[in-house]
């Protein structure tokens, strides 16, 4: 008797990694090759396009790519890019629409050589909504991960039925973090109909390299407290807030210093602003701009860290937390989205109000006085390793596949106390 086939999926999203930019969407690749070792798979990326992409470019550096390949492989899966109708700045609400139409005729060619079983969308919009199109026209369901704000859509009443229905309609739904879980229910979805799969930590990539070794390999000071950041230059990022309480603490702490590794996102590019307020402030010395750190590398940024700090407005579920974790470095971040849940303990880090300045201040000062139990933070990250996860993405999946609902599980612990 022949072996049952395998569940294949079509992974469908806008964010993910291509060549023109290796850093985006690093996260949604991360548990979809580990789910490809259990799973058939083969990713849909969508680009937008517009018929004056490259004067966009030059206007607006960074909110596009232009050389995206139509096709590569990446660890062994197919990664695909057809092109969607996207007018920037403009009718927004038509996105989700104009992705699926773009889509098509690659979905239709896959059902064919490749026959999925199932559309896995990752983010609410647009993906979500593309996916309920082609659901429609292809007759296959689809998943949602959500991995964003919800909130951010309730003035939007356009976004806001198309998200409805796309919710509603989905197989299943993951989320990354019970917050955003809860968002889901108050906006009407069934309890049973959202599971909360938080992201995983490479334990293989992110673990404590020597402090000395990794200041001198980043170019950072030797001899100082050091404060570290990694994320997208950003204003949702909040690294301004964090030059702007440099100078009451280096009161406290006359040897510290700030580094940040990253670069322009698909949300923009603060650099020069954030240059701008540190030579305001006299911190050229001690602000340190590290640009994009390969994924490889970072490591040895968080190595080098005395205080991993991150005073951001929104996130889901922040892999940099875990990351930092794992290369046994505290943490100091503000109490939205899903930070209380990566940060689930005050044996990891400390929280503190989004905005409040004087709170973030006195947060750090208190953490860098403080004798963290560094095996506590790294049994932190090993609790929310990768291995964690994936089976509940694999039982998910093959329920479907099976033509069951999946299981409600509750939300996992995101720390061991």
């Amino acid at each position: 008797m022949p072996a049952e086939r395998r569940p294949r999926l079509v992974v469908y999203t806008r964010v993910y990694p291509n060549r023109a930019q290796p850093g985006m969407g690093l996260f949604v690749r991360e548990r979809m090759r580990r789910v490809a070792e259990h799973l058939d798979l083969e990713v849909v990326a969508p680009v937008p396009w517009f018929p004056f992409q490259r004067l966009l470019g030059r206007l607006r550096p960074h909110s596009r790519a232009a050389d995206v390949p139509l096709f590569e492989e990446q660890d062994g899966i197919r990664v695909h890019h057809p092109r969607f109708f996207c007018i920037p700045g403009l009718l927004k609400w038509t996105d989700g629409f104009f992705q699926a139409l773009g889509s098509l005729p690659l979905m239709r060619q896959l059902k064919q050589t490749f026959d999925y079983d199932v559309i896995d969308a990752h983010f609410v919009y647009p993906d979500g909504v593309a996916a309920r199109w082609l659901c429609r026209w292809l007759n296959r369901p689809y998943t949602i991960t959500l991995r964003g704000s919800l909130t951010r859509f309730e003035g939007q009443s356009a976004h806001r039925r198309q998200i409805d229905r796309a919710l509603r309609d989905a197989a299943h739904v993951f989320s990354v973090a019970d917050s955003l879980r809860q968002d889901a229910i108050a906006w009407g979805q069934g309890p049973n109909h959202v599971q909360v799969v938080g992201n995983g930590v490479d334990l293989q990539r992110f673990y404590p390299e020597d402090r000395a070794s990794s200041r001198a390999r980043m170019g950072l000071p030797a001899d100082s407290r050091l404060l570290v950041s990694v994320g997208g230059l950003t204003e949702r990022k909040g690294f301004h807030r964090v030059i702007a309480v440099l100078p009451d603490l280096l009161r406290r702490h006359p040897d510290l210093h700030f580094a940040i590794a990253g670069g322009a996102s698909p949300e923009g590019n603060n650099e020069s602003e954030l240059r701008q307020q540190v030579a305001s402030l006299g911190l050229d010395d001690r602000v340190h701009f590290l640009g994009q750190v390969p994924p490889d590398e970072l490591r040895h940024v968080y190595s080098a860290g005395d205080l991993f700090v991150l005073a951001t407005r929104f996130e889901g579920w922040a892999n940099v937390f875990l990351e930092a974790s794992a290369c046994g470095l505290p943490i100091v971040t503000t109490r939205v989205g899903g930070n209380a849940e990566v940060v689930g303990s005050e044996k990891v880090g400390l929280l503190v109000p989004y905005g409040d300045g004087d709170a973030l201040r006195e947060a750090i000062d208190q953490a860098l006085a403080r004798d963290w139990d560094r095996e506590a933070i790294l049994a932190h990250a090993r609790a929310n390793a990768w291995r964690a996860r994936i089976p509940q993405l694999v039982a998910a999946f093959q329920a479907l596949h099976d033509g069951r609902t999946p299981a409600a599980v509750p939300a996992p612990s995101s720390s061991e106390s």
